[in-house]
């Protein structure tokens, strides 16, 4: 394997960036000491090529390995959703529901749920910024909700809780202290929404993924952890194909 690599790094020397079916990608190194071997990924807005490696790992045999992978990271990025900006009368997804976007300029300018549809008002130039801090206010009072719920299942103090907009991450605890959950499940379901902040509550208990860590998540989440985690792997994508 590290033969293979030498010989094609020579070829790609330390090229930062990637001809993805003629789009140039970016490749972002990550080293992590507790890595033992290479990972790539494709973020999941097709923004950049992320590859973790070892400490004994050299960049330039990372960045051959992600050229050698081209084609199967060229099929990943034409597998994404394509990047479509919310127009009236288009669809918005709200709690797993695709809601039709009714603008009216005369409307208030803060979205209403009304029915299958999304009414907002205000001038067309600005949509898609208040829509978004709309969807985020509502993903913060969701989360926070569900935050309640699973710290009084666990027999825990609430803690406080953010927003996050990572592109690899749909949620974090910090130090025990505090969780952050990706904005975007706001379109999810709220059953898969929910099984991220269960995860994180766990956390709160069990700062690992260890059998006591995974025995409380079951016990406080009411869902079946491996269909959140599939729905994820299979849609989570698609959350990125709306707001920038």
């Amino acid at each position: 394997m590290i033969d293979w690599l030498r010989t094609a790094s020579a070829r790609h020397a330390l090229d930062p960036a990637i001809d993805l079916g003629g789009r140039q990608v970016p490749i972002v190194l990550k080293r992590l000491k507790t890595a033992r071997r290479l990972t790539l990924r494709l973020a999941p807005d097709g923004s950049e090529v992320r590859i973790t490696l070892p400490a004994w790992a050299e960049g330039r045999e990372a960045i051959a390995f992600a050229h050698a992978r081209a084609g199967w990271l060229s099929e990943q990025l034409a597998r994404l959703p394509k990047r479509a900006t919310p127009e009236p009368g288009g669809e918005v997804l709200y709690r797993g529901r695709a809601l039709r976007l009714a603008w009216d300029a005369r409307a208030a300018r803060r979205p209403v749920l009304e029915g299958e549809s999304l009414r907002i008002g205000g001038p067309q130039t600005g949509l898609e910024t208040r829509l978004r801090r709309w969807l985020e206010a509502e993903a913060l009072r969701l989360a926070e909700a569900d935050m309640q719920d699973y710290c009084a299942a666990a027999g825990l103090d609430p803690v406080p809780i953010g927003l996050t907009r990572a592109q690899r991450r749909w949620g974090s605890c910090s130090d025990k202290s505090r969780i952050r959950i990706n904005w975007r499940l706001v379109q999810a379901p709220d059953w898969v929404r929910r099984s991220v902040v269960a995860h994180e509550v766990a956390h709160l208990v069990h700062f690992d993924h260890s059998p006591a860590f995974h025995a409380l998540l079951a016990r406080i989440f009411e869902g079946e952890i491996a269909a959140a985690d599939r729905w994820l792997k299979e849609h989570g994508r698609g959350l990125y194909a709306s707001f920038g």
